[in-house]
């Protein structure tokens, strides 16, 4: 967990999901040799992600592709996508299992690659002081940001 001062200056935050609000703030960085276009695409291909996302066993997409369903750990997630700024930024709410979770990508082209910052506040329905959930959503979401890295370039995160 980081401290919610080290949020990247050009993430975009929806009301009400600061990082000085949450229960959690989690942030992860790595750079990725693939082009922004290609980490983008391969972000936003929600229908694949049961193929190589941990935990999540099923996908279900809105015609509008705004709105879609995961089943995660065994929790179904309804996703709001927020922000949609192909290639550079994208933001989906995810409402389940107890918890809101906001996360959001920041993509950034440098030599041989992608430079990828991805930062996740996270709210329970429990006040901040007997929240319990965090350590278990931070393994989750630490092995999910390790394939979703994994997945867009074959690099190991930085």
């Amino acid at each position: 967990m980081y401290e919610p001062s080290n949020s990247h200056p050009d993430i975009h935050w929806p009301a009400g999901f600061s990082p000085d609000d949450a229960h959690g703030f989690f942030q992860r960085q790595a750079t990725v040799r693939a082009s922004p276009d290609r980490a983008f695409a391969l972000l936003t291909d929600v229908s694949k992600w049961p193929e190589w996302s941990p935990g999540l066993s099923e996908v279900s997409i809105d015609a509008l592709a705004q709105l879609f369903s995961v089943r995660w750990h065994g929790h179904r997630f309804e996703v709001f996508v927020g922000e949609n700024e192909p290639p550079h930024r994208i933001g989906w709410l995810g409402i389940g299992a107890g918890v809101q979770l906001y996360q959001a990508w920041l993509l950034t082209a440098v030599e041989g690659g992608t430079h990828i910052v991805t930062e996740n506040v996270v709210r329970s329905a429990a006040p901040k002081a007997l929240d319990t959930l965090s350590a278990t959503w931070t393994a989750h979401l630490d092995d999910l940001w390790q394939a979703q890295f994994e997945r867009l370039s074959g690099a190991i995160p930085a």
